[in-house]
C-alpha cells in the first residue's frame, strides 16, 4: 500500500513540475535572430533568468514585475534597449544597471517608483532615451539624477498627480536635449532657473493644468528653446505681465498649443506674449477649445510688430462651443498680413470671409482639409483680390460636388499652381472646364469619378486620380511628368503617345494582367514605375520578359515584392520573379508540332513495319475470320458443288489447267474442280467468292511452289481460304508440292500451313513420267476420302 502511495506522489510531483516548466517556457520572452526579445503581456512576476550577452533588446512591458535585483540583468552586457513600462515596479536595487554600459533606451514609465536614485543612471553613459513618466515621485530627488548622462537626447519626467516640484539642480549636467517632456499637471513649486541649466533644447512638451509658472518657465528657456509645446492647459486665468519679460530676443521659433482651452481674454494675452518676443515663425493650435465669441481686444495694434513675423499658422480640430454667436474676427485681420502658410483642418469651416481673404496678401499655402466648404462659399472666399500670392490650395474632404463650378470659382487665383480637391464627391466629370492658367498640379483622388475628359487641364505636370472607378485613361497631356492612377480598374498601361514627357507612373492596384517590353520602351522618358499589386497573368511571355530584363528593379520601384501572380491557379500568390512554368506551358506550339511529328513518324514507321511484316495481311485475315465466324461452320452435303477448290499461283496455271484439269475432270467418273479464273461469280466480292467456293467444295487443293511463295501467296486474296479451312480443324486440305520448297521459305504468318506441312503427308509432283500415274491415282483417292 505504501509503495502505491509513493508511486502516486512521485507521478503527481513530476506532473506538477512539467506543468510549471511548460508555463515558464510559455511565459518566457521570444527572441529574434537579432537578439530582440519580446516578453510583453506574459504575467511575469520578475525579470526572467538566463538572459545572456546575446540579448540586445528586451521588452517586458505590461507584466507584473515589482522588483529589480542586482543580478537580474547582470549577463546582458550588450543590451541596447530595455522597456519595463506598465509593470508594478516599486524598487530597484542600487547596482541593477551596472552591466548595461551599452544601453541606449530605457523606459521605466508608469510604474510605482516613488523615489528616484542617481545610482541607477550613473553607469548608463551611452543612454540616449529615458522615460520616467507616470511614477508617483514628487520630485526628481535630492541630488542631480542625470549629470552622468552626457549622451542623453530624449528625456521624459513627471506625472499627472504626484509630481509637484521642479528644482534648480534637477537638470544639472544636461547641456543638450532634442526633446524634453515634463508632465507638471499638478506643479506647485518651481524654483527659478530650474530649466535654465539646459543650454539647448530643440523641443519642450510641457503638460500643466494651470499656467501659474508659465511665464517663469518661458523666461528660463527663452535663450535655449526652439519649440515650446503646451499641453492640456486651461488658459482661462492667464495674465501676461510685460515686466516679467526682460529678454525679447529669443530662440523660440515655434509655439504649439495642444488640447488647450482659450477664452477671448486669454487669446488677447497670448497675442501680447507673442508680440514681446521676436523670432517666432510658427504657431500651432491642435485639439484646442475657444470658449468665447471672438470678441478679441487687440488694442494698440500699431505697436504690434513681432507677431507680424509669424509666417505659419496651423489650426487642427478647433472646437468653438458658441460658434453660432461668434463674431466676424475682423479685429485680428491686421495680424495676418505677413502669414504665408495657413492650415485649418477638421474645424467645421464653411466660409472664409472675403475681407479676411483679401487681408492675407502674403499667403502662399492654404490647407482647408476636412471642413464644410461648398462651391458657393468657396466663391465668396476666393473673391477678387483674395489670396493674391496663393500657390497651393488644399480643399481635401469638403462638400464640393461640381468640378466645373470649382474650376470657375478659382479663376481669380492667378498664381495658383497646386490644387488638391481629393476626397470630394464629384462622381462625374464634364467635357470641358476652366482652370487657373498657372495650374500644374491637380489631385482628384478619392472623388468617385468613373471617367476622365478634357475637363482635366492640358498644361498639368502632375495629376493624381488614384482610388477612383476609372477603367481607361486616354487623355492627351503633353506636359505631364507624373501620373498617379493607382486603385482604379485599368486593364492596361496608358498609351505612351498621349504622355510624351511622363517620368513617374504609379498604377498599382488596378486589374492589369500584363505589360510588355515594347510598352515600357514606348515611355521614352519614364524614370519610375509602380505597377505592383495587379492581377498579373503569369504567362510564359510575361515571365520571359521579366526574367530577361535585369534592369527592371531600376524602373519598377516596388519590384519584386509587390508583383504576384494571380493566374494560372497553380502559381497563384507567388512572386513573379520566383515563378517558373513547365515547358508544356511555355512552348505549346513547339510541343504540338513535336507531338505531331512524332505521331507522323510513328504512323510512318507503323506503315513500314506493317508492310515489312505483312500487318495488312493479318488485319485482312482477322476481318475474314470475323466474317467467316458469322456463317455456318460447314455447308450441308447437298450444298456441295465441287469436289475440290484449287488454290495455285498464276505462274503455275499451265500445270493446273493443262494437266490437273485434264487428269481429273476427264476421268471417269469425272471430278468437278473450282478454279478462280473460271468459276468465281463476276461482280461478287472476291473474299466472298473464295469463302463460298471453299464451303461448297469437298476438298481444297493447294498447289505449292516457289512461284506460289513469291507471288505473296496468290496476292493474299486466295490465301484467305486458309484461315477458315484450318480454323475448322478438318482434313479437307490437300497439299501438292509442285517443286521442292524449304519450309523456312514459307512466311511466318502462315503458321498453321507450316504446321500442316510438318505434321501431314503431302503429294509431291514427280519429275519421272513413270511415277506420274501413281501421283494422279493418289490425288484422286485423296479427293474422294
Amino acid at each position: 500500500m505504501s509503495r502505491v502511495l509513493w508511486t502516486v506522489w512521485v507521478l503527481g510531483a513530476v506532473t506538477k513540475l512539467s506543468k510549471e516548466e511548460g508555463l515558464d517556457q510559455a511565459s518566457s520572452p521570444s527572441c529574434d535572430p537579432m537578439g530582440v526579445c519580446d516578453g510583453r503581456f506574459r504575467s511575469l512576476k520578475s525579470i526572467p533568468s538566463g538572459l545572456t550577452a546575446a540579448v540586445r533588446g528586451l521588452d517586458l512591458s505590461n507584466n507584473e514585475i515589482t522588483y529589480i535585483r542586482n543580478r537580474d540583468l547582470q549577463g546582458c552586457v550588450n543590451l541596447e534597449a530595455l522597456k519595463l513600462a506598465l509593470n508594478g515596479i516599486n524598487a530597484i536595487e542600487k547596482d541593477s544597471f551596472n552591466s548595461l554600459r551599452s544601453l541606449e533606451h530605457l523606459d521605466l514609465s508608469y510604474n510605482l517608483l516613488s523615489n528616484l536614485s542617481s545610482s541607477w543612471f550613473r553607469p548608463l553613459s551611452s543612454l540616449k532615451f529615458l522615460n520616467l513618466l507616470g511614477n508617483p515621485y514628487k520630485s526628481l530627488g535630492e541630488t542631480p539624477l542625470f549629470s552622468q548622462l552626457t549622451n542623453l537626447q530624449i528625456l521624459k519626467v513627471g506625472s499627472t498627480d504626484s509630481f509637484t516640484e521642479l528644482q534648480e539642480k534637477d537638470f544639472a549636467g544636461l547641456t543638450f536635449l532634442e526633446e524634453l517632456e515634463i508632465d507638471a499637471s499638478n506643479l506647485q513649486r518651481y524654483e527659478p532657473e530650474s530649466l535654465k541649466s539646459i543650454q539647448n533644447i530643440s523641443h519642450l512638451a510641457l503638460r500643466m493644468k494651470e499656467p501659474i509658472f508659465l511665464l517663469e518657465i518661458f523666461v528660463d528657456l527663452s535663450r535655449s528653446l526652439k519649440h515650446l509645446e503646451l499641453r492640456d492647459t486651461h488658459l482661462n486665468t492667464f495674465q501676461f505681465s510685460k515686466a516679467s519679460i526682460r529678454e525679447t530676443n529669443t530662440l523660440i521659433k515655434k509655439w504649439t498649443f495642444r488640447n488647450v482651452k482659450i477664452t477671448d481674454g486669454t487669446f488677447s494675452e497670448l497675442v501680447k506674449l507673442l508680440n514681446c518676443v521676436s523670432g517666432v515663425l510658427e504657431v500651432e493650435f491642435e485639439g484646442c477649445t475657444l470658449d468665447g465669441l471672438g470678441d478679441f481686444d487687440i488694442s494698440d495694434v500699431d505697436k504690434i510688430k513681432n507677431i507680424l513675423g509669424i509666417e505659419t499658422l496651423i489650426v487642427r480640430r478647433l472646437a468653438i462651443p458658441y460658434f453660432y454667436s461668434f463674431y466676424d474676427m475682423s479685429t485680428i485681420y491686421s495680424l495676418t498680413a505677413n502669414v504665408k502658410r495657413v492650415t485649418v483642418e477638421s474645424s467645421k469651416v464653411f466660409l472664409v470671409p472675403c475681407s479676411l481673404s483679401q487681408h492675407l496678401k502674403s499667403l502662399e499655402y492654404l490647407d482647408l482639409s476636412d471642413n464644410l466648404m461648398v462651391e458657393e462659399s468657396l466663391g465668396n472666399s476666393a473673391c477678387e483680390q483674395a489670396w493674391p500670392l496663393l500657390q497651393t490650395l488644399i480643399l481635401r474632404q469638403n462638400r464640393l460636388k461640381s468640378l466645373e463650378k470649382t474650376g470657375e470659382t478659382l479663376l481669380t487665383l492667378k498664381n495658383l499652381t497646386k490644387l488638391d480637391i481629393s476626397k470630394n464627391n464629384y462622381v462625374s466629370m464634364p467635357e470641358t472646364c476652366q482652370w487657373p492658367d498657372k495650374l500644374k498640379y491637380l489631385n482628384l483622388s478619392n472623388t468617385r469619378i468613373y471617367s476622365v475628359t478634357r475637363c482635366i487641364p492640358w498644361m498639368l505636370e502632375i495629376l493624381d486620380i488614384s482610388n477612383n472607378n476609372l477603367d481607361s485613361f486616354s487623355l492627351i497631356l503633353p506636359q505631364l511628368k507624373e501620373l498617379y492612377i493607382s486603385r482604379n480598374k485599368l486593364k492596361t498601361l496608358p498609351d505612351a503617345s498621349f504622355l510624351p514627357t511622363l517620368r513617374v507612373l504609379r498604377i498599382s492596384r488596378n486589374t492589369i494582367s500584363t505589360f510588355t517590353k515594347e510598352q515600357l520602351d514606348s515611355f521614352s522618358t519614364l524614370e519610375a514605375l509602380e505597377a505592383g499589386s495587379n492581377n498579373f497573368l503569369c504567362s510564359c511571355e510575361f515571365l520571359a520578359f521579366t526574367g530577361e530584363q535585369q534592369s527592371l528593379a531600376q524602373i519598377l520601384t516596388d519590384w519584386p515584392d509587390n508583383y504576384l501572380c494571380d493566374s494560372p491557379f497553380s502559381v497563384h500568390g507567388q512572386r513573379v520573379k520566383d515563378t517558373w512554368l513547365p515547358a508544356s506551358e511555355c512552348h505549346r506550339v513547339a510541343l504540338v508540332s513535336a507531338v505531331c511529328s512524332v505521331l507522323f513518324l510513328l504512323i510512318l514507321l507503323t506503315g513500314v513495319l506493317c508492310h515489312h511484316f505483312h500487318g495488312l495481311w493479318y488485319l485482312k485475315m482477322m476481318w475474314v475470320w470475323l466474317q467467316a465466324k458469322r456463317k455456318p461452320r460447314k455447308a450441308p452435303p447437298r450444298d456441295l458443288c465441287y469436289d475440290a477448290f484449287v488454290s495455285y499461283s498464276e505462274r503455275d496455271s499451265y500445270w493446273v489447267e493443262n494437266m490437273m484439269v485434264q487428269e481429273l475432270e476427264h476421268f471417269d467418273p469425272p471430278f468437278k474442280l473450282c478454279l478462280h479464273k473460271r468459276d468465281f461469280i463476276p461482280g461478287k466480292w472476291i473474299i466472298d467468292n473464295i469463302i463460298d467456293s471453299i464451303e461448297k467444295s469437298h476438298k481444297t487443293i493447294f498447289v505449292l511452289s516457289e512461284n506460289f511463295v513469291k507471288s505473296e501467296w496468290c496476292k493474299y486474296e486466295l490465301d484467305f481460304s486458309h484461315f477458315r479451312l484450318f480454323d475448322e480443324n478438318n482434313d479437307a486440305a490437300i497439299l501438292i508440292l509442285l517443286e521442292p520448297i524449304e519450309k523456312k521459305a514459307i512466311p511466318q504468318r502462315f503458321c498453321k500451313l507450316r504446321k500442316i506441312m510438318n505434321t501431314k503427308t503431302y503429294l509431291e509432283w514427280p519429275t519421272d513420267e513413270t511415277q506420274q500415274e501413281v501421283f494422279w491415282l493418289n490425288l484422286r483417292t485423296a479427293i474422294k476420302s
